[in-house]
């Protein structure tokens, strides 16, 4: 997959306002379906249906614990997915400067 691919995916996954506040959950470490949808106010087959979105463009990813699959950021992909967009816009090099100042 190429970059613009990428950045077009991630963009996309974070379109809807539920997948923004699934990751903003998430900060605070791995969370299942059902915690998700309690603290959410949505069910869980909408949950589910945003996290395959999220896994689908590799921003979380799945860990079982026990019988239940608990969710966290995939932080490697999504650091590196903002340091491409920052380079897109060239903000990358506003930051730059600013730490050289």
């Amino acid at each position: 997959m190429d970059d613009f691919t990428e950045m077009a995916n991630f963009s996309r996954a974070l379109s809807v306002e539920a997948r923004v506040k699934i990751i903003d959950l998430l900060r605070d470490g791995p969370l299942c379906v059902g915690a998700l949808s309690h603290r959410l106010g949505i069910s869980q087959s909408a949950v589910s249906q945003h996290l395959r979105i999220l896994k689908d463009a590799e921003l979380v990813r799945a860990v079982r614990k026990g019988l239940f699959l608990h969710y966290e950021i995939n932080v490697e992909i999504f650091s590196e997915r903002l340091a491409k967009i920052k380079a897109l816009t060239g903000t990358d090099k506003q930051d730059r400067k600013t730490n050289e100042n």
